[in-house]
This record gives structure tokens, C-alpha cells and sequence, in this order.
């Protein structure tokens, strides 16, 4: 009896040895070092923040489209941090590259704005593996010693260019430079003749 209680305790202990979970990826959104200065470099300083992002994707997991009514989420493709951390980085690195400025942080800072503040509202940040991205996003730039506010809307939409979630996460860096270069210029048109 011994024997066959120690080839079954042996095969149970092989047998979940052999089954291994999938490990867990991370993915981040990146600034575009690419992007160009559409003019001279301004010396001014830029908070961007705060940023919201729709509560379906404000999650650890990424978040494709399956169908217009469905979903899916990814439990071992995930967010190395959370969007609202991760895409105002982005903005603030492509608004250092776009206006050569390098007084560019990220809201809360703590203590009051002094210069340019950029909120911004992702409306929608939607994937779709293996063709495209869409980031829906409404913008406002408030102007330091200035009664009014430039508000804007960009919708841009990306080819996904590769497989994996990877190339879903370039996807949308490449959107957010799209949303990044509106907001530049809309700075630029605020700036004291």
C-alpha cells in the first residue's frame, strides 16, 4: 500500500510541477524623441495635469476591443503603471521636444501653478489587436496671468504595426504624440506676441 501512496503523491507532485503559469508582461507608453519644433524654442514653464482616462481602462490589465459590445482583459498584459501616471509623462516629454523647453513637469507639482497649465480628459483609449488604436482626448491649456483658456479636441487614430500587445502599446504613443502636437500649438498661440 505504501508503494502505490508514493507513486501517487510522486505523479500529483511531478504533474503540478509540470503545470507553470503564464508570467506576466508590462508594457509602458514612451515620448516620441522624433517630434520636431514646429518654431524657436520658448523659455516658458508647462504643468500637465491633472489627466483622467475612462474607468474601463483605468486598470492594471490591458483592455482590448473584441466586437462593439464586448471587451477583453488581459490578466499577463498589463500596464507597467497606471495611465494616469504614464500619459501625462508622455505629453510632458513630447511638449519638451515639440517647444524645446525644458521646464516641463507633471501635475501635482504641490504648491501653485506658475506658468501653463495642460489638463486633459481621455475620452476614449480604445485598442484593437492587429489594427489599430484610437485616443479620443479633450484638452484645455490655461495660461499663466490670463482670464481665458484654449480648449481643444484631438481624435487620433493609429495602425497597430505589429503583433502582441507591444506593438498596441507604440500604437498609442504614437496617438498621444498626435494629442501632444495640438496642444503645442495651442501654446504657441498663447504666447505673448
Amino acid at each position: 500500500m505504501r508503494p502505490i501512496l508514493f507513486l501517487l503523491a510522486a505523479l500529483a507532485v511531478g504533474t503540478l510541477g509540470a503545470c507553470s503559469s503564464p508570467r506576466a508582461a508590462f508594457y509602458t507608453l514612451s515620448s516620441d524623441t522624433t517630434l520636431e519644433r514646429s518654431g524657436p524654442a520658448v523659455p516658458i514653464s508647462i504643468v500637465v495635469g491633472p489627466v483622467t482616462v475612462p474607468e474601463l481602462v483605468d486598470r492594471p490589465q490591458m483592455v482590448t476591443r473584441v466586437s462593439d459590445n464586448q471587451v477583453a482583459l488581459n490578466e499577463f498584459a498589463r500596464w507597467g503603471e497606471s495611465l494616469k501616471s504614464n500619459i501625462p509623462q508622455v505629453i510632458a516629454g513630447n511638449l519638451v521636444q515639440l517647444l524645446g523647453t525644458g521646464n516641463v513637469s507633471v501635475f501635482p507639482q504641490g504648491g501653485e501653478v506658475g506658468g501653463y497649465q495642460v489638463s486633459v480628459a481621455i475620452l476614449r483609449f480604445e485598442s484593437v489587436p492587429g489594427d489599430s488604436v484610437t485616443i479620443d482626448a479633450l484638452w484645455t491649456v490655461h495660461a499663466p496671468k490670463q482670464a481665458s483658456s484654449v480648449t481643444g479636441h484631438t481624435v487620433a487614430h493609429e495602425p497597430v504595426t505589429g503583433p502582441g500587445y507591444i506593438a498596441i502599446a507604440a500604437a498609442h504613443s504614437r496617438a498621444l504624440a498626435a494629442v501632444s502636437r495640438d496642444i503645442a500649438a495651442a501654446i504657441r498661440q498663447t504666447l505673448p506676441g
